[in-house]
This record gives C-alpha cells, sequence and structure tokens, in this order.
C-alpha cells in the first residue's frame, strides 16, 4: 500500500523482511543499551555482521525516545538507525510520546545524513509489548506529519512489517488516517 504525501514524498507499507530492504537506512528496534539479543535487532546485527555490534557499543547507551547511527556493515543499506521505542506499560507511562519520539528521531537522522529512502520495522510491538494498532497509530501520523511539515532530503519512507497481521493492522490504521484527515492536518 502506497500514500502519496506530495509529488516527491511517499509512505509505503510492505510485508517482507526489512534487512532485504535496498533503502539508504534501515530502522533497527532497539534497547537502550543496543544490545541486539532478539528480534529485529538480533537479525539485523546478524546479518550487518560485526561492525554493527562494534559502533553500538562505541555508541554505549541510548534514551528511549532517541535514535543514533551505525553503518550497515553487510546489509544491503548504508545505515542502520537504532531507534529506542517504550516498553507497553499500559498506555499510561507516555509511552505514545516516547514512541512518536524515537520516529521523529530517525528521520531526523535521515534527513541530517541527506538520505532518500528509510524503513522502519514495528517499533515496540515485540518483547516490548506494545498493542500493534496503537503502534502503528502512532507511527503512521509521526511520519506523515514529519514529511509534510519538513524540508526533509527523504522521498520514501517505508513501513516492513514481517507478519501478515501485522501488515493488515498498519493498513487499517494507514486507511483510517487517511480516511479521517488525520494524514492532512500536518
Amino acid at each position: 500500500m502506497e500514500y502519496e504525501i506530495s509529488p516527491n514524498k511517499k509512505l509505503i507499507l510492505k510485508q517482507g523482511d526489512i534487512t532485504e530492504m535496498k533503502v539508504d537506512a534501515i530502522v533497527n528496534a532497539a534497547n537502550e543499551h543496543l544490545q541486539h539479543g532478539g528480534g529485529v535487532a538480533a537479525a539485523i546485527a546478524r546479518k550487518g555482521g560485526k561492525v554493527i555490534w562494534e559502533e553500538s557499543e562505541k555508541i554505549g547507551y541510548v534514551p528511549t525516545g532517541s535514535a543514533a547511527v551505525t553503518n550497515a556493515g553487510n546489509l544491503p543499506c548504508k545505515y542502520v538507525i537504532h531507534a529506542v521505542g517504550p516498553i507497553w506499560r499500559g498506555g499510561k507511562n507516555n509511552e505514545a510520546s516516547l514512541l512518536a519520539s524515537a520516529i521523529k528521531k530517525s528521520l531526523l537522522e535521515a534527513t541530517k545524513l541527506n538520505l532518500k529512502s528509510i524503513a522502519f520495522p514495528a517499533i515496540s510491538t515485540g518483547i516490548f509489548g506494545y498493542p500493534v494498532k496503537e503502534a502503528a497509530e502512532v507511527m503512521l501520523s509521526t511520519a506523515i506529519n514529519y514529511l509534510k511539515s519538513t524540508g526533509t532530503s527523504l522521498e520514501e519512507v517505508y513501513f516492513v512489517l514481517y507478519d501478515n497481521k501485522t501488515f493488515q493492522i498498519f493498513q487499517e490504521v494507514l486507511k483510517e488516517l487517511i480516511e479521517g484527515g488525520k494524514a492532512n492536518d500536518g
């Protein structure tokens, strides 16, 4: 599914493996200590190789709601942006603003690097327990608003969802945002 924000800016939903994306940067669903032990983080670090581990270790700590950049090693992209989303604690502990911040800071890092394309996974929805629908609402609206309201170099923002259920939920949420006009109030 593709949503054209302006003639040169698109948001694209895709089902697949983020580690195979031929984009300028992929986003890793990281933890604060950049220890890539499970899920998307482990897959990215394993395929990217030791440069990701070494650079992550040098960075050390990234607070929740922030992002840091490493080279991509053996991956088909140039960079990995490590976004630290929140652990779900029932939705009453600033989770939405922390997730929005992690997305926005990832987009800002991509803009600083003058990148044209970036791919996100469903951040915080794995072992961090964030409900997929709520995460999709935050992630998609943050990306759309960023693309509409900034002079970013980004032209394509992908959300690459590994399983069909998550992909379908993101599709439904994007349709709701477009139809409800929330995607249009930059």
